[in-house]
């Protein structure tokens, strides 16, 4: 499966991006925010990720973004996986691309596919110390739920504090401000 967005072209992984994978993630400031990525995040972790079969229904993208001289640069991950009975949104940018609008891009598109998949609700979370990424989520129409729940961080080797939120997708995903798109029935 590929996307499309404004600015970024979103695709599946490939075994030969475990290379371009590693030179993005493996830098702490941004694994210490993920759930389930390694500190040091080897060429193992990468190549292991980017062998990693796509799932129909819970489907991740590389998020790349195109230049006209060179192939499309890798600059982060995004996609869904299940929580318990619910399901996930998770993303990561490299650091150089923190600021510039890319991850919510990128979330945008990631939630209308959510729709077409028939999902109705999404969760996701950050840790506490990344209010980074909760502007993110709010951004493109998540809300926190006032839960605070522990999540084990696999790079911290650590229960560390997440704050919950979520997005009933009969809303908007272009933010709490802007009129509903349709209505959940």
């Amino acid at each position: 499966m590929f996307m499309r967005s404004e600015r970024l072209f979103l695709r599946p992984a490939w075994p030969e991006d475990w290379q371009e994978l590693l030179a993005r993630v493996a830098d702490e400031a941004v694994v210490r925010n993920l759930a389930k990525a390694p500190w040091p995040y080897t060429a193992d972790d990468a190549r292991w990720f980017a062998s990693q079969p796509q799932d129909q229904r819970l489907p991740h993208f590389l998020i790349t973004l195109p230049t006209r001289a060179e192939p499309a640069r890798l600059i982060g991950c995004i996609g869904f996986a299940a929580d318990g009975d619910e399901i996930e949104l998770g993303y990561w940018l490299a650091r150089e691309y923190w600021g510039q609008g890319y991850a919510s891009e990128a979330a945008r598109a990631v939630i209308g596919l959510a729709r077409t998949l028939g999902y109705r609700r999404l969760v996701a979370g950050h840790f506490i110390d990344n209010p980074a990424s909760g502007r993110v989520l709010r951004k493109v129409g998540f809300r926190p739920t006032g839960q605070i729940r522990q999540r084990f961080s696999l790079a911290r080797g650590a229960e560390v504090a997440s704050i919950e939120h979520e997005l009933e997708l009969g809303e908007t995903c272009r933010g709490n401000d802007d009129p509903p798109l349709m209505r959940a029935a």
